[in-house]
């Protein structure tokens, strides 16, 4: 008998032994972790579905958040060092950044002041407001490091919901999708999610990140975002090859 009623699942139950490749965990140089007790708290709160390895990825962001290695790496240290503290040795942490395409990224990738994701992804990202009038040329330059750009929840970008067709002029460029595992809820707009299914129906993802600032994402991603067998079933790939390419 035909039934109207998806049996759906929790997303975290199927985490285990994931690695998160983009997250805010860092503490005391973004909008994420204010604190190394925040961090702890966090990185406990991945560990209950059985995620301990992570790589940090805070913004560099020209005149918001000018983070370069130096300070990253600085704040790194200084969580790593908690960990045996809070009984947390088992956890696996490595650094890189999510760096926003504005003014001044050709400026940082043409000094080598960038933190690609196990030394061959960069994570990057655009204004929500705006596309960046720089986009093509720093895809370009990118590529001749050469690196993968690796476009961090491209889902996100309401500009580019007019026209399906730019999500696929992007990919041509060579550029990677990552989707963010809030965007499957509706935490950041219905229209968010309808995109975010639409991408992941097309097979136009490469990767999934948590994204994850605070307890309250992470609180939210572990209560309320479900999945079908349909959504698992095309989530699956990309969770393998995420472990795959980063772990």
């Amino acid at each position: 008998m035909f039934s109207f009623f998806t049996k759906k699942e929790y997303l975290v139950d199927h985490l285990n032994g994931f690695i998160d490749i983009h997250n805010h965990i860092l503490p005391g140089i973004d909008d994420g972790a204010k604190n190394v007790d925040e961090s702890i708290q966090l990185i406990k709160g991945f560990a209950e579905f059985g995620v301990t390895r992570f790589i940090c990825t805070p913004h560099i962001m020209h005149n918001y958040y000018d983070n370069t290695p130096k300070t990253i790496k600085k704040a790194f240290k200084k969580l790593k060092k908690a960990l045996p503290e809070n009984q947390l040795e088992h956890t696996t942490l490595q650094y890189a950044a999510e760096h926003m395409v504005d003014e001044n990224f050709e400026n940082i990738i043409g000094k080598d002041k960038i933190l690609p994701l196990g030394g061959k992804h960069l994570l990057i990202e655009m204004s929500y407001l705006q596309p960046s009038i720089n986009f093509d040329s720093s895809i370009k330059r990118i590529v001749e490091k050469p690196l993968f750009p690796l476009f961090a929840h491209p889902e996100r970008y309401i500009y580019l919901h007019k026209k399906n067709i730019l999500y696929q002029e992007i990919k041509q460029k060579g550029v990677l999708f990552q989707l963010n595992l809030l965007s499957l809820s509706g935490y950041y707009g219905n229209d968010i999610q309808k995109v975010a299914y639409k991408l992941l129906e097309n097979n136009l993802y490469d990767f999934i990140g948590s994204d994850v600032h605070s307890m309250k994402h992470l609180n939210y991603l572990r209560e309320n975002v479900k999945i079908s067998n349909k959504t698992l079933g095309n989530l699956q790939p990309l969770i393998h090859r995420t472990i795959e390419t980063f772990y």
